[in-house]
């Protein structure tokens, strides 16, 4: 145990676990397998742990919720479930208008997804927005603003950010994109549990997050996501697409490549955001993307990692000369 007294020590001094004798008020906390000296703080989310005598004392802020959206089909919910799906049309990424006879919702927000390489993956190309009276439709590194003749005003501003466009509003939505195909979107505690789509409901349980259009839960991703379909025009989604085996001489080129985000340059980040989820989606991207643009579909795989690191306070600086 950390700080034990015992026999280690003289009267009143506590083993503090590394090899010295401490008093209490000094000794120290660990973390995913790191010593923290007594006084010192830690990030997690949006709150602040601080170690006290041994034991941590974290502020209780509610934090954001973050969905993000990237590379071919590859989705992390709310609640953190991860999970891939390749359909080529419109679908609601998340809304908060889900068949409470009473809920007026007052935003939902679409993905447009489109074929990218040859293989059938697709990446979402564009994202629409409705903001109450207001459409945002962001594609083609742009976005532009249509003005609808229903709901109510809700203001937002936008600003850029490094390579990110971000889109903020006044009810608590905020959308961050890479201009490209990777879009996160964040959302205040006050929806928790109101929401439905790709995203899922945003109640802290990853394991409910399949719940179709029709409010049933589902164990395929595949019927999950055809139900969140925006048109019902789009043909449904028959086959989870696997483009190593498809393109099998891409195949050790991708590992290589990828084996990055197994590599010390992200060492700090490992015991803190598990990497193997976006290892593989790496080597997917990187075996789909036959048609030009190899390298984008690579950067923005390990860039969706680097970004889960630096929300988990390890910024990594990966990016070289070479790579991306």
């Amino acid at each position: 145990a950390v700080c034990s007294s015992g026999c280690v020590c003289p009267e009143g001094l506590f083993d503090d676990g590394r090899g010295g004798c401490v008093e209490e008020k000094d000794c120290p906390c660990i973390h995913n397998n790191q010593w923290y000296s007594s006084g010192e703080d830690l990030t997690v989310d949006c709150n602040t742990c601080t170690c006290q005598k041994g034991v941590w004392s974290c502020t209780e802020n509610v934090c954001y919720g973050t969905c993000m959206i990237y590379g071919s089909g590859h989705y992390i919910t709310f609640d953190g479930k991860f999970y891939d799906f390749d359909g080529s049309c419109e679908y609601v990424a998340t809304q908060n208008f889900c068949g409470d006879k009473n809920s007026s919702g007052s935003f939902s927000i679409i993905t447009e997804n489109v074929p990218c390489g040859t293989t059938g993956v697709t990446c979402s190309k564009s994202i629409k927005v409705f903001l109450g009276n207001t459409e945002l439709k962001l594609e083609d590194k742009d976005y532009k603003e249509v003005q609808r003749d229903i709901g109510d005003d809700v203001h937002y501003w936008n600003r850029t950010v490094g390579l990110y466009l971000v889109i903020e509003a006044s009810n608590g939505v905020m959308l961050i994109w890479d201009k490209k195909t990777t879009v996160f979107i964040k959302l205040t505690p006050d929806y928790k549990g109101k929401l439905c789509g790709l995203c899922g409901n945003f109640d802290d349980k990853a394991n409910n997050d399949f719940t179709t259009r029709d409010g049933l839960q589902e164990t395929s991703a595949l019927k999950f996501g055809n139900s969140w379909k925006h048109s019902s025009t789009c043909p449904d989604v028959t086959e989870e697409i696997e483009p190593c085996d498809l393109n099998p001489h891409r195949k050790s080129w991708a590992e290589k490549e990828c084996s990055i985000i197994l590599s010390d340059v992200f060492k700090i980040c490992r015991s803190k955001v598990y990497p193997n989820p976006f290892y593989d989606a790496c080597v997917h991207d990187a075996c789909s993307c036959d048609t030009g643009g190899d390298c984008e579909c690579f950067c923005s795989a390990v860039a969706a990692y680097a970004q889960e690191c630096s929300k988990a306070q390890a910024c990594v600086y990966w990016r070289t000369p070479d790579i991306c």
